[in-house]
């Protein structure tokens, strides 16, 4: 049987968020907390009734208003106006919402809204999964992208050296050939030298 709600409340950056959660670790991890919020005194357990209706409508949603307002929350809220001289947060038109008498959850809105945590918690572990196998994919995608392109290089490589050795060897022998042929000229020049000089004695 899935546990009952409760609503929590906290301020970070620009907002003030609430959701209706099981615990205060389920209301941490929505946050996206990093730290014990409750424990350094940055969040609480609210009785608010405007607060807990809203986040009973929408449990394991975080729902937001701006930072220091007493607007309504939403799960999509504006950032607060900021006043031009002063920096502080302007004083909002509208009037301030009737603050109702608190009332109590029947069980079955209870176990309503628990279920629906529940529920918005498959699904955002579904959405979690599907962004990490697409994550996934587009790593195997490069991957094969990086060992395609380190394999062209490879065999460019080989392809060189043993070009570059081919070469190597076809030089080798050039230069056997010239010293071959340097040492029939030094000899042919020699005798023909010889010849010459008997010629004229």
């Amino acid at each position: 049987m899935p546990r009952k709600l409760k609503t929590y409340q906290t301020s970070l950056g620009f907002y003030d968020l609430a959701i209706a959660a099981p615990s205060m670790k389920a209301a941490l991890e929505a946050w996206g907390a990093g730290r014990n919020l409750f424990h350094q005194g940055f969040a609480k357990e609210t009785d608010d009734p405007d607060i807990i209706a809203a986040t009973m409508a929408k449990p394991g949603v975080v729902l937001r208003r701006p930072a220091g307002s007493r607007g309504h929350f939403a799960e999509h809220a504006d950032l607060p106006d900021l006043d031009g001289e002063g920096g502080g947060l302007k004083k909002s038109r509208r009037p301030e919402p009737k603050r109702r008498p608190a009332t109590k959850t029947s069980e079955e809105d209870s176990r309503k809204a628990a279920a629906a945590f529940e529920r918005e918690l498959k699904r955002r572990d579904a959405e979690r999964r599907k962004e990490e196998a697409a994550q996934e994919k587009e790593r195997a995608r490069r991957e094969k992208l990086v060992a395609k392109a380190q394999a062209a290089l490879d065999a460019a490589q080989r392809e060189h050296v043993e070009r570059s050795e081919a070469l190597g060897a076809e030089r080798d022998a050039i230069d056997k050939r010239i010293e071959a042929e340097d040492a029939r000229w030094q000899d042919k020049r020699e005798r023909l030298t010889a010849a010459l000089r008997r010629t004229r004695e």
